[in-house]
């Protein structure tokens, strides 16, 4: 292929040589990324690069992405379905012609689950939470938000008109000051958290969150990606576990993660659901997720109601290997199923990673600005199907090789 075909003139532009400085920079600094080829995805296993590694990277939680009975049951349906069976595309926008009864039936399950109002479904978590704030915001707004919570809410309130403040990760007291603070300033003070973070594994002190937002008359929004398939009594989230659930305005999960499907959703009351149809550009503005897809996420998301077992195992299995590398002296924030060691440097979380997969453990290095400066690191993400002689593998294999 010629340069000329090839975007030349871009590539020698100033914008071309400005990236290709980027990209030198990245590589010099160990935060250079690439995507890994994974192949076959056996149990607890994966394959990658035409290696069987055992699968830490995943964020299957309960495993259910690895049921092949489960899938091979529901595919049996489908071929029985015929005709009748879910087609594999919307086409359209759920405002048009993408609103398959499918969606219907999978909201009103979520919201009799949930003993809410109302659910809504959309096509990623990324688009809910750049889609839900910006709708329900104004300019005459205040939006307060962990610090650390994922990009995509960050996004979020950057797309939307309201101004926003960040307090300090997990600082409740910082946050209270910013709320009295803005005492008759705002129209509407809008406070959103993860209640399981992603990148430390640490838990939201949700019932004192849940206070601040009654004392201050606050709309409270918690995104629960992390916390549902692995909290709660019918994993609906650590807000369940909490006994929390009627508390929470909007609570935002998602099915790409535990639930093993594709997608995300929102519990809210009837009113909140009505609008963000009318004014979310992110639920308006593109095409709705595959009839199939939304399917197989409500038959994953009956399944996991009754894996308590499972839940209960994962959260074991995330002690054991949290004490063990804390007795090693790593440090290890968090206390949930995702499972930090913190290495600092870039270059120390890097070669870590590589010596795993000598070993035979796929682990994928974070690094900035995923995570702050001089905290790159190891992140674990743990599933019910793992054992405990894997568990003891690792901690073996860690100590032994740690730099």
């Amino acid at each position: 292929m010629s340069m000329e075909r090839d975007g030349g003139a871009a590539v020698r532009s100033p914008v071309g040589e400005h990236i290709a400085r980027e990209l030198e920079a990245l590589r010099s600094r160990q935060r250079y990324r690439v995507l890994p080829v994974t192949g076959e995805r056996g149990g607890r296993f994966i394959e990658v690069d035409g290696r069987e590694l055992l699968n830490l990277s995943s964020n299957d939680y309960l495993g259910l992405g690895a049921d092949r009975e489960l899938l091979a049951s529901w595919l049996r349906r489908l071929a029985e379905a015929g005709a009748e069976a879910p087609p594999f595309t919307s086409s359209s926008s759920r405002l048009l012609t993408g609103n398959h009864p499918l969606y219907g039936e999978l909201e009103r399950t979520l919201a009799s689950e949930y003993g809410r109002e109302a659910a809504i479904v959309f096509n990623s978590g990324y688009h809910a939470n750049t889609g839900i704030l910006p709708a329900l915001s104004t300019r005459h707004d205040l939006i307060l938000s962990d610090r650390l919570n994922h990009a995509s809410i960050i996004d979020g309130i950057r797309i939307a008109e309201a101004e926003y403040r960040r307090y300090r990760h997990a600082d409740l007291n910082h946050l209270e000051e910013l709320l009295t603070a803005a005492e008759g300033r705002y129209r509407q003070v809008f406070i959103v958290t993860e209640s399981v973070f992603s990148m430390d594994g640490d838990l939201c002190d949700l019932r004192r969150l849940v206070g601040l937002k009654r004392r201050h008359g606050a709309v409270l929004i918690v995104d629960e990606a992390h916390g549902v398939g692995v909290y709660g009594g019918k994993g609906l989230g650590l807000c369940e576990e909490l006994g929390l659930l009627g508390d929470v305005d909007i609570l935002i999960g998602t099915f790409g993660k535990a639930f093993a499907s594709a997608g995300a959703y929102a519990v809210m009351p009837a009113l909140f659901r009505e609008y963000l149809v009318n004014t979310m550009r992110t639920l308006i503005f593109t095409t709705a997720l595959p009839p199939v897809s939304v399917g197989w996420s409500l038959e994953t998301f009956r399944k996991q109601l009754g894996m308590g077992e499972a839940r209960q195992r994962l959260r074991l299995l995330a002690s054991r290997l949290r004490d063990g590398l804390r007795a090693s002296a790593f440090e290890v924030p968090g206390g949930s199923q995702i499972v930090p060691v913190v290495l600092g440097e870039d270059r120390s979380a890097v070669s870590m990673a590589t010596a795993l997969r000598e070993e035979g453990f796929h682990a994928l290095p974070v690094r900035p600005p995923t995570v702050p400066e001089n905290s790159a690191r190891l992140r674990f993400s743990l599933r019910a199907d793992l054992t405990e002689e894997d568990i003891d593998a690792l901690l073996a294999t860690l100590v032994r090789r740690r730099p």
